[in-house]
């Protein structure tokens, strides 16, 4: 397990070099002004306290009413959502609430970095899936060949980070065959569920009634809203599940400021407010891969999240983490080696580019790179 997240080594390198930086995941331009202005004339109504521990009513509400209208499901809001610090949170409260010391969890790999860290935090034994570029799709095969009496959950991770891919209504069916009679349970990172591309649906968990019985979804609106460093998310789950899931959220945090939930709740209920979400973000993927077309790299284009792979392998046969610390220093641009979201010291000839970002931004990137 690294010492220091890659995320935190990038960006001081970034910081030190005067890079560009593509590397980390968050957007540069700010949320919407409708928004802000809630949070304010909430905190200035002196919603100061602790919220209830699941989160404040209202906004669980507003959340069961945005389900309905994504995904033509009902969730009970007083049972079913639980509001979270963030999505990472909730994702080591449910792996940690539910995994205990000899349970196996199935990870597919490259994998967000909190997973495997929280699987052992909990005592569990992570048995990982590599998934293969370019395309990183599942061999379901395989993950039932993983499977045993040991296996206590499976995470998925659709949109994927750092990968791009998606899951499809195959791999969902493929999911529900595998689990449906068996006593596992499925922890479904659904944070990016909104930036997903060229007219692909999301296929949630929550759609499949069979999963959906035994899943956990975890959700963000930080990546939503364009502001990650509010730290808000929320998770969907079962009545059962999520009593499990809360006994454990009441001892680490309790509950989330009550002011921007309030916010968030309002903000919810206006209209367009992520509907185009997909098409704001598939421009600036279409917009980075044009700006970058003559860059000496091959690349598949990104399903969902706002990441773009680029394969360098034609250009150089250094391994991802010297060719990221390489691209700082020799050029001012900064990415993220893919590497480090394997847990085997596998070496990998890919780096993630995130096209959150300004046009003027990718430009001056696209600049700096032309003299590759």
């Amino acid at each position: 397990m690294q010492e220091v997240s890659i995320f935190s080594k990038m960006a001081q390198l970034s910081q030190a070099y005067n890079a560009v930086n593509l590397g980390q995941g968050y957007p540069n331009f700010d949320c919407d002004d409708r928004l802000k202005s809630l949070v304010i004339k909430y905190l200035n109504e002196g919603k100061n306290q602790y919220a209830p521990m699941a989160g404040v009513p209202e906004l669980r509400t507003s959340i069961a009413q945005k389900l309905l209208k994504s995904y033509d499901i009902d969730v009970d809001p007083h049972t079913e959502i639980t509001i979270t610090s963030g999505a990472t949170q909730a994702i080591f409260t449910i792996i940690n609430a539910m995994v205990r010391k000899g349970d196996e969890v199935i990870v597919m790999e490259p994998a967000y970095d909190s997973y495997v860290p929280s699987i052992k935090a909990a005592g569990g034994m992570p048995k990982v899936y590599e998934m293969e570029a370019p395309h990183f799709k599942i061999d379901w095969n395989v993950i039932k060949k993983l499977i045993s009496a040991q296996t206590k959950m499976i995470i998925i991770n659709s949109p994927h980070n750092p990968t791009g891919s998606v899951l499809t209504k195959d791999d969902l069916k493929e999911l529900e065959l595998l689990i449906a009679e068996r006593d596992i349970f499925i922890l479904s990172d659904e944070v990016y569920e909104h930036l997903i591309y060229d007219g692909v649906v999301h296929q949630s968990v929550l759609k499949y009634p069979e999963i959906r019985a035994k899943a956990f979804a975890v959700f963000s609106f930080g990546k939503t809203f364009h502001n990650t460093g509010w730290k808000m998310g929320y998770a969907v789950a079962p009545e059962m599940l999520s009593q499990k899931l809360r006994n454990l959220h009441q001892w680490n945090v309790f509950s989330v400021n009550s002011f921007i939930q309030y916010a968030l709740a309002e903000y919810l209920k206006m209209s367009n407010t992520y509907d185009g979400l997909s098409t704001f973000y598939e421009k600036k993927r279409d917009y980075l891969l044009d700006t970058l077309d003559d860059l000496p790299f091959k690349k598949t284009k990104s399903q969902g999240t706002y990441f773009q792979l680029y394969d360098f392998s034609d250009y150089s046969q250094e391994n991802d983490l010297d060719f990221s610390e390489w691209l700082v220093k020799e050029h001012g641009v900064a990415t993220i080696p893919i590497s480090p979201f394997y847990s085997s010291d596998r070496t990998c000839q890919h780096v993630r580019f995130c096209f959150a970002k300004t046009e003027v931004v990718i430009d001056q990137a696209a600049s700096r790179l032309s003299h590759l």
